[in-house]
């Protein structure tokens, strides 16, 4: 058997727990000085040997099975010489690491070099036994490959060995980072170009246009109770917007939109994409990293700008129960303008969940503690310009299920077609409003679109990811519950785990800056601000 250019004479088929490694490089026999590295039994059982020359492997094995009765107990010498080799040792508890080098060879040359290879076998092999440094084998003949080239020693340490092992390249994270980014900036265009073609069309049925069809790609099993049809998710060329749409044709009594003639003009533009490098993807909906972004910036920008920000990540049982929900914030701070760097801010604090709030270590504590306002240490210091900087986080954990914002109940009941599945939803914090909300369900492959039945929102079936998405655009305390009923073939175990996501303009943690004020005078500063929250991980298992 052949691996790259060494022979391996372990067996005639396969290597066996029991075999001794032998390799052999095809080298010139009268340039070396170092000819072979062996870590052998103190019997002469060679385990691991790499040969510098060609050498076979009776050959080798005879001279490492001579090694032992050529040592003389009573000397403490470190070599041993034949007539026509010498052998350079060192002890590894009930091993040898052995070198067999020509007599001509530079002595304290081979001992520096035997001390390396004896401290490369402990980075491969946790124990010195001969069962560890035979599974360890390839590592330990690729590591002795970067010790000797054709028979000298390289001008290697131990950390060169290990990183030249690992092929750690630099190149290849950034190219990932990079092709990483471009997806989801693919991603961000598809729904940006989503959104506009859904606002136009609502906008034409407000002033009671033709509606337009557009072309895209999905499944044709879509419909609406509100509005009668919704728009799938489209790529358009960014060049050519305003091209005119393509009517729909109705088929039977389904609302549903049909695919138009632009769809092979959106297919090639996939296609031109991938050809550039781009990685197309489809999306299960808005993460909370890409939702973040479809919320608009404040329209007024002032020199002193204040963030709200709140991430939720939640975990629930499909029976019911919470398994985690964790809630992070934070206030991030942006001055812009140099007369207002001197500033503090006055908190409200309305939670009563149970919170636990952390202030920025330059932020005045005992301040905040006594007054719930955010100070530097030293008053006659400045916020730093045009940064933003974190001045307060909290954190909120919580197994409590009356602390779930948006509850989801799935029921999946199996029938003699195959299952019945009734979703329903209930908003708990009804001073919330979630908006673009999704919730994504899995359901079988193979088996065709499901059959909707009572729906609230919009939902959208795609084939290729074997979803349902229903979509619903906003969620508050006049729409706080709603159900989806559908059927398909299926198992009840066929429809989870589902995700949800959504993004809102209100924070779930009733935190909010109540005014910012000058530290001269307490004269109050004009400020903006602007609060999102957003889901990172929204699960029923």
């Amino acid at each position: 058997m052949f691996v790259s250019n060494y022979i391996i004479t372990a067996g005639p088929q396969r290597l066996h727990s029991d075999d001794s490694i032998i390799l052999a490089g095809g080298f010139d026999k009268g340039e070396e000085v170092l000819l072979a590295a062996a870590v052998c039994t103190k019997a002469g059982k060679a385990i691991v040997s790499r040969q510098f020359v060609e050498m076979t492997r009776t050959r080798i094995e005879g001279l490492l099975a001579a090694f032992p009765k050529l040592m003389n107990t009573g000397k403490q010498h470190t070599f041993v010489e034949t007539d026509s080799v010498r052998y350079v040792y060192q002890p590894l508890e009930k091993l040898y690491m052995v070198l067999i080098t020509t007599k001509n060879s530079n002595i304290l040359e081979d001992l520096e070099t035997l001390r390396l290879f004896s401290r490369v076998i402990p980075e491969y092999c946790r124990v010195l036994e001969e069962s560890e440094i035979s599974e360890h084998c390839f590592d330990l003949i690729f590591a002795f490959d970067e010790i000797v080239a054709l028979g000298y020693r390289e001008n290697v340490n131990l950390a060169q060995i290990r990183t030249f092992t690992e092929m750690d390249s630099h190149e290849e994270k950034v190219f990932r980072a990079v092709r990483e980014t471009q997806e989801r900036e693919a991603k961000a265009e598809m729904r940006r170009k989503a959104k506009e073609l859904q606002q136009a069309r609502r906008d034409a049925e407000r002033s009671g246009k033709k509606v337009p069809a557009f072309g895209g790609f999905g499944s044709s099993g879509m419909t609406s109770v509100s509005s009668g049809s919704i728009i799938t998710d489209t790529i358009m060329e960014p060049e050519k917007p305003k091209m005119a749409p393509v009517p729909a044709r109705p088929s039977g009594p389904s609302k549903a939109l049909k695919l138009g003639a632009r769809g092979k003009e959106v297919d090639n533009f996939v296609d031109k994409l991938k050809s550039e490098g781009e990685t197309i993807m489809p999306s299960a909906g808005k993460r909370g990293s890409d939702a973040s972004k479809i919320l608009p910036p404040p329209v007024n920008v002032e020199g002193v700008h204040l963030r709200v920000e709140e991430k939720i990540s939640l975990t629930c049982g499909r029976d019911g129960g919470l398994q985690n929900m964790e809630v992070l914030g934070m206030v991030t701070l942006r001055v812009s303008d140099e007369k207002s760097g001197r500033i503090r801010l006055v908190i409200i604090n309305n939670d009563n969940k149970g919170l636990q709030l952390q202030t920025h270590p330059n932020v005045d504590k005992k301040l905040f503690t006594a007054e719930s306002v955010i100070g530097l240490k030293n008053p006659e210091k400045s916020f730093p310009l045009n940064n933003d900087v974190g001045v307060l986080k909290w954190r909120l954990q919580t197994t409590d299920e009356s602390l779930i914002p948006l509850t989801i109940n799935c029921w999946p009941s199996e029938s003699g077609n195959g299952c019945d599945v009734n979703i329903e939803y209930e908003l708990q914090e009804e001073n919330l409003e979630l908006n673009d909300v999704v919730i994504t369900i899995p359901i079988p492959s193979g088996v065709g679109a499901p059959v909707i039945g009572d729906l609230d929102g919009e939902y959208k079936h795609d084939s290729r990811r074997n979803i349902l998405e229903w979509c619903l655009p906003v969620i508050d305390s006049n729409n706080k519950s709603g159900s989806l009923e559908f059927s398909i073939a299926g198992q009840p175990n066929d429809f989870f785990p589902i995700n949800v996501s959504f993004v809102s303009k209100r924070n779930y943690c009733d935190i909010q800056v109540a005014k910012v004020t000058h530290v001269d005078g307490d004269n109050s500063a004009r400020f903006s601000s602007e609060t999102s929250f957003v889901v990172d991980k929204y699960e029923i298992l």
